[in-house]
């Protein structure tokens, strides 16, 4: 029952990506063509507003929830690890027409078929555990 707040909000949230049309297969297929600025818009906005955030965060020295110090550890900038990673991440998204946090929107909006890419997503992080030692990191 104490987790009921982050349903609801999820539930919003996936209410409002749905209005917005971010989940519409059709509008990641015009995003991957070049042919509407939509996407790229929601994208763009969203990247502003964590910067605005995140600088806010540290100037303020906001605290969480649980009154901890909001820490960000330095990021290793390695191009090639990103380009790969992004790489795999934008052929994913383009051929399923989903990324990570939508498909479980889709799903709620029926379209059943999302499951094998949930399933298949699943099945791939568990597979990145168990070689994760393997690749260069």
């Amino acid at each position: 029952m104490k987790y009921i707040k982050f349903l609801l909000v999820g539930v919003i949230f996936g209410i409002v990506l749905s209005k917005a049309e971010i989940v519409s297969w059709y509008r990641i297929y015009e995003m991957f063509k070049f042919q509407s600025f939509h996407m790229y818009g929601v994208i763009g906005s969203a990247v502003v507003l964590g910067i605005i955030t995140k600088l806010i965060i540290k100037k303020v020295k906001l605290q969480s929830i649980e009154g901890d110090e909001i820490i960000t550890n330095p990021k290793d900038m390695s191009i090639p690890r990103y380009l790969i990673g992004g790489t795999l991440f934008g052929l994913g998204w383009a051929m399923t027409g989903a990324c990570p946090g939508p498909m479980f929107i889709v799903i709620g909006q029926g379209v059943w078929a999302m499951g094998i890419v949930i399933l298949s997503a699943t099945f791939g992080t568990f597979v990145y555990g168990l070689i994760r030692h393997k690749l260069p990191h």
